[in-house]
Parts: C-alpha cells; sequence; structure tokens
C-alpha cells in the first residue's frame, strides 16, 4: 500500500480521534448534536473510540518510516487533526455529527443523566 495512503489514513484517524473526544465533552456535544449533553453511557465508549484511533494512527505512521521519523510524522498529524477538529467546531459543527454514532444510535434528544 502507498505511503502516501498510510498517512492519509493516519490523519484521518486522528481527526476522528479528536472529534470523539470532543462529542464526550457536554459543550461539544451540544454544539454539534444541537441539545442536551452526552449520556453517561455514550462518553466511555466515545474515548475509548478516541484511543483507539489514536493507536491505530501511531501504527499506520510506523508502517510508512522508521520508528523516530514515524513519531514526528504522528505527532505532526496529531496537531494537524487537532486544528481541523478545533476550526470544525467553530464554524461547521455540524460535520461532525455522523461521527456522534459511537455507543449507541444517535437519537436526537440524547440528555439521558
Amino acid at each position: 500500500m502507498s505511503d502516501h495512503l498510510l498517512l492519509a489514513g493516519a490523519v484521518l484517524l486522528n481527526v476522528a480521534g479528536f472529534a470523539w473526544l470532543a462529542l464526550a465533552m457536554d459543550a461539544h456535544w451540544k454544539q454539534v448534536r444541537g441539545s442536551g449533553r452526552p449520556p453517561q453511557r455514550r462518553r466511555t465508549p466515545l474515548r475509548l473510540a478516541a484511543g483507539a484511533a489514536f493507536l491505530l494512527s501511531l501504527i499506520l505512521c510506523n508502517l510508512t518510516d522508521h520508528a523516530t521519523i514515524a513519531a514526528l510524522v504522528w505527532v505532526m498529524a496529531l496537531t494537524a487533526a487537532a486544528l481541523m477538529v478545533a476550526f470544525t467546531l467553530t464554524w461547521r459543527p455540524g460535520l461532525l455529527r455522523p461521527l456522534s454514532w459511537v455507543g449507541g444510535r444517535a437519537s436526537k434528544g440524547c440528555a439521558e443523566p
């Protein structure tokens, strides 16, 4: 597989990871979903999915380069992904709505404690 595709996959996994971490927070859930806060039963799966995405991203970076360079590329990809999610939350938070399915069905007004 092409190194470019592996690195693109790593960046996409980082974006998804940061989006899932953001969706586990009350303020960002409300921005993206429009109401309420994430149910408690959804917070843990969102955080676990984020951790898994970051780990898979690191693995993809290690498949493309030597470990020392891969770590640097991974950190740069994390930085770029964090900026992408931050800008998306600022200007178009609804674009992250498809990622809110993690942990259960994405119902309209999830406001469970």
